[in-house]
């Protein structure tokens, strides 16, 4: 191919391309720490979850009750009791 017309024009283009590309040093730059910090009501919060933790999932005393009883027979659940508890559990729910 060739090309007609002042060369010098298009070899300038290709020297301005090279200084584009140049970086110049700068000064190091600083940046800020980040900092963090906890509301009180957030420290509230792990303070209950903390303990919490310490409860037992089970009550063993009132499992240990129920579990007498119904070795000796004295266990009795009313009808009446249970389906009214399960009636109140399934109205909670849906309000």
């Amino acid at each position: 191919m060739r090309i007609w017309g002042e060369i010098s024009k298009i070899t300038e283009i290709y020297t301005k391309q090279k200084k584009v590309n140049r970086t110049e040093k700068t000064e190091q730059v600083t940046g800020k720490k980040d900092t963090l910090s906890i509301s009180s009501e957030a420290k509230d919060h792990q303070l209950v979850m903390q303990a919490l933790k310490g409860v037992p999932d089970i009550r063993r005393d009132k499992v240990d009750t129920v579990t007498d009883k119904l070795r000796t027979g004295t266990y009795t659940v009313s009808g009446r009791e249970t389906a009214d508890k399960l009636i109140n559990n399934i109205l909670d729910k849906k309000i």
